[in-house]
């Protein structure tokens, strides 16, 4: 009898997903083999080790990463490991997000992981009907996406009560709001794990008292996870409050530079990040040849503006002059909900060449597949935003190009300033682009003759001027981006204006605001009829009433200080229309706020009113006290005339 052979182990590969301890469900290895997920990033890897077990984890990670992944199989995980169902109304896991866009990403995929778990799926088949959920014999994981503007917060709450979902994925103002309910619990003996995404930005966007609400609400025995691609002073400042002895992943990228130097990178190897120097006026041209001459032909590009103002604008006229088969869409901020939804599922579902135009609203934490070009019309104000914009491109591993444009002169100084906060960029080589003055001028043209044909163009061009204006003073890097060196007739045609905006830094310009076209813009009409017939009515009876006025005025003696054409009226119904608007938004806001809120602001304003009543009384006893230091000189009797006698003093009558 031949002798056995000793049995060889088959070791795995350390970076598959089998050689996790402990392995990972069935159903999950099912889901990643879907999605072509073949072996989990050094992020995922580290996350998953720690985060599985009862750790906190902060984990900072360059963008484009897997950190959702990375904390959503974790949190799935802990939420079915129990021996019996969540109780009714009980919630087991929180995840927040700083935006709608990346709350519902999150919150998607959440949905397509547990649609391989059968109970899950079960119980999330009634999310589409009003029926109540049947109560669940085995754990499972029911999401719920909480974000403001597209319901209304009590709809949130019926829908909660409804489905007793036991994982909340959502923004944190709409969370802190379903969680002050008295029917949300989330007891220490339930409650099992809380997610902050783009931490940072969490706290960058103002959300500190609303997180502050919400942890207030959690037990503090829990496990939490920060996740984010930098981490800020303030992050620092939460992890010593909300965590305990917490785990740090961080991951970066390393290059080889010239001469063997090893330098740390914040994006993907796989993303070229680049520079283009050119005019203000050539911008739109060259934004136009990227696209005609990248190989292969990109299918999703991104181009970031620093206004919602230029966003709206350049939406309306960019059509214009895209290459043949391109469209475009926007998203921003100042977007109803419903429309940056549509506007986003549009983007990213689209199967033909499609451009998004956007601000820093998709910068961060947007997984957006298959981005291939990432134009940086205005560099941002923010260096860190450079880096998150530029990662909407390159992302798994998928090859991308970001293209930062730049006016030549003292703005290539951006180039060293990225050099020194390690995001070093190159001049773009490939494609070439050489645009010429009438490439650049054909672009302008055809922004100006839509601007001609319609009044709302034109009053877009001009508000979106003034919102970049704005922002560029507000640059962080001022002596980069010198108000001062701006050449506003090369801007004026790169934004196809027919008149530069009446601003302070024109008229210091000493620039001819017409820019030499000789147009009226005062008779340019607008499109809609409806509008334009309104126009012309309150045009008409202004010029009514400005004849009448000065009719009037004919041969009348006016007052030393008083204004010659009407002007001191015409302030004070602006004034009083400020005042109507003011308190429209103030009611607007009064009534959105929950009723401890409402409570708050009362106080405050009583508060601010006995303030002003002793401030008042201050001053007018410190008028009181200066002129009973400096009694006003009596005036000197009038002189009397001759054979006056009325200003005699009276003698008393004669006994």
């Amino acid at each position: 009898m031949a002798p056995t052979q000793p049995q060889t182990k088959v070791r795995k590969p350390p970076r598959s997903w089998d050689a996790l301890t402990p392995p990972l469900a069935q159903w999950i290895l099912d889901y990643l083999s879907s999605m072509g997920f073949t072996q989990p990033t050094p992020v995922q890897k580290s996350c998953l080790e720690l985060f599985r077990g009862n750790k906190d984890v902060v984990v900072e990670a360059v963008t484009g990463s897997g950190k959702t992944l990375a904390f959503l199989i974790p949190v799935i995980e802990k939420l079915l490991r129990g021996e019996e169902p969540a109780k009714r109304n009980h919630v087991q896991g929180i995840i927040i997000s700083p935006t709608r866009e990346l709350a519902t990403q999150i919150y998607n995929v959440a949905t397509t992981i547990l649609k391989f778990h059968e109970p899950s799926a079960e119980a999330m088949s009634h999310a589409k009907s009003d029926e109540k959920r049947p109560t669940a014999t085995q754990p499972v994981v029911v999401p719920q996406l909480l974000v403001g503007g597209t319901t209304k917060a009590a709809e949130d709450l019926g829908t909660f009560l409804r489905l007793s979902p036991n994982l909340l994925i959502g923004t944190p103002g709409r969370l802190a709001e379903l969680l002050s309910s008295a029917y949300v619990k989330a007891p220490a003996s339930t409650f099992e794990v809380l997610i902050m995404d783009e931490a940072d930005r969490l706290l960058d966007m103002g959300f500190a008292n609303e997180l502050n609400r919400i942890l207030g609400y959690l037990p503090k025995q829990r496990r939490t996870g920060l996740f984010s691609a930098s981490l800020s002073d303030a992050v620092e400042r939460l992890i010593t409050v909300g965590l305990l002895y917490p785990h740090k992943i961080t991951v970066r990228v390393k290059s080889l530079k010239d001469g063997g130097i090893i330098q740390e990178r914040k994006t993907p190897m796989s993303l070229q990040m680049s520079y283009l120097v050119t005019p203000a006026s050539q911008k739109m041209a060259a934004v136009v040849q990227l696209l005609e001459k990248l190989e292969p032909r990109p299918q999703r590009s991104i181009i970031f503006f620093s206004s919602c103002m230029a966003v709206k604008y350049f939406s309306r006229v960019l059509g214009a002059v895209l290459p043949a088969g391109f469209s475009c869409t926007s998203l921003h901020g100042k977007l109803e909900p419903k429309v940056r939804e549509k506007n986003y599922e549009r983007f990213v579902n689209t199967t033909s060449p499609m451009v998004l135009l956007t601000t820093d609203l998709a910068a961060r934490g947007l997984d957006i597949p298959q981005v291939d070009l990432v134009i940086q019309h205005d560099p941002p104000t923010d260096t860190k935003v450079f880096i998150h914009r530029c990662g909407r491109a390159g992302r798994a591993g998928r090859r991308g190009l970001a293209v930062v444009l730049l006016q030549p002169g003292r703005e290539e100084g951006y180039v060293q300033l990225l050099e020194v906060r390690q995001t070093p960029i190159a001049p773009l080589e490939k494609p070439a682009i050489a645009v010429t003055s009438e490439e650049a001028e054909r672009v302008s043209a055809a922004f100006r003759a839509q601007a001609l044909a319609d009044r709302e163009i034109f009053q877009m061009a001009q508000l979106a001027f003034v919102s970049w204006t704005r922002s560029y003073i507000e640059h962080q890097a001022s002596s980069i981006f010198r108000i001062a060196d701006l050449d506003w007739v090369e801007l004026a045609k790169g934004y196809g204006l027919l008149e530069l905006p009446k601003m302070p830094e024109v008229r210091e310009a000493k620039i001819d605001r017409s820019l030499g076209l000789g147009i009226n813009t005062e008779e340019i009409p607008f499109k809609d009829k409806v509008r334009e017939k309104k126009r012309q009515e309150e045009l008409a009876k202004w010029k009514e009433e400005k004849a009448k006025r000065a009719q009037e005025e004919t041969g009348d003696k006016r007052k030393k200080n008083e204004a010659w054409s009407g002007k001191t009226e015409q302030e004070e119904t602006k004034l009083q229309r400020r005042e109507k608007k003011r308190r429209k938004r103030e009611a607007k806001k009064f009534s959105e706020m929950t009723e401890k809120e409402k409570e708050e602001h009362l106080k405050l304003e009583e508060m601010i009113e006995k303030v002003r009543k002793q401030n008042e009384a201050k001053a007018a006893e410190e008028r009181a006290a200066a002129l009973a230091a400096n009694p006003p000189k009596p005036k000197a009797p009038p002189k009397k005339l001759d054979g006056d006698s009325s200003d005699e003093e009276f003698g008393g009558f004669d006994d």
